[in-house]
Formats: structure tokens, sequence, C-alpha cells
């Protein structure tokens, strides 16, 4: 297996991970929104608009994406750290 090849792999591991975060989120927000009424029909309303755009820059900016979810990564994992 080339670098090409694992740097692949480890782009799609990366998608893979962004989209459950992602459909996380998402269930997460329906079920706030659920609880919350008129208010949060308002809010599902922008939070399925955010993930709609969400998922057109990943689209359309794979590798930047990549980039921001490993950088996202790093910054939690430091913060989380017990140092």
């Amino acid at each position: 297996m080339d670098t090409r090849d694992k740097v692949s792999d480890y782009a799609e591991d990366a998608a893979d991970y962004v989209h459950g975060a992602t459909d996380y989120v998402q269930k997460s927000t329906t079920k706030a929104a659920e609880a919350l009424g008129e208010k949060g029909e308002q809010w599902l309303n922008a939070e399925q608009e955010f993930m709609k755009n969400c998922r057109a820059y990943v689209r359309d900016h794979p590798l930047k994406s990549v980039g921001i979810a490993l950088a996202a990564g790093y910054v939690l994992t430091r913060l989380g750290s017990n140092r």
C-alpha cells in the first residue's frame, strides 16, 4: 500500500467520523427541538440548514474538511487531556 492509498484511507476514515459526528449532533438537536415546541421548530429548521451547508462544504472541499476535522480533534484532545 503506497502513501496515496494510506492518505485516501485516512481521508475516508475522517469523512466517516465527521458524518457520524454530524448525525449525532443532528439527532441531539432534533430531540431538544421537539422538547421546545414552536421555538424548537425554528431551531430545528436552522439546524437542518446548517447541516445542509456543512455537508455541501465537505463535498465541495474534502481535503480542507479533513484538515479542519484533524485540527478540531487535536484541539479537543489537548483541551481534554490531563497535564
